[in-house]
């Protein structure tokens, strides 16, 4: 095992469980980013498996979900989730680089609060 995956599988293996939910955020937007490069450069059949990849992380956020706690940003964060799932089905199944593009707009603004919010907690933004 090189160095960095050491270190990248010692920082999850320690990290709180907000950070941990953080990066996944990141890897979600980190893989949209990642397949829409690959869609630009016409590797359509590489970059499927990238998206499922964001699209899978995008539904286990959404079944993270409890509405108990805040019922009003449970249910908008569930909104936007579905949206961009939708928007990442439509980009896997025809190609589509901006309904790609759009789901990556929609979910960047997430990805950094979530940052901030952790951030505001005291737990590390990155490792």
């Amino acid at each position: 095992m090189n160095a960095s995956r050491a270190y990248a599988r010692a920082s999850q293996e320690t990290a709180s469980k907000e950070r941990l939910m953080v990066m996944l955020f990141e890897a979600a937007l980190r893989h949209m980013r990642h397949a829409a490069t690959l869609l630009e450069q016409g590797k359509a059949i590489d970059a499927l498996p990238v998206m499922t990849k964001a699209s899978d992380i995008i539904l286990e956020l959404a079944d993270t979900l409890d509405s108990r706690l805040a019922p009003e940003l449970t249910q908008t964060l569930g909104e936007l989730y579905f949206f961009v799932a939708q928007r990442l089905a439509r980009a896997a199944s025809f190609r589509d680089l901006a309904a790609l593009r759009e789901a990556e707009r929609v979910f960047a603004p997430i990805v950094e609060a979530f940052q901030q919010a952790v951030a505001a907690m005291g737990a590390p933004a990155a490792p």
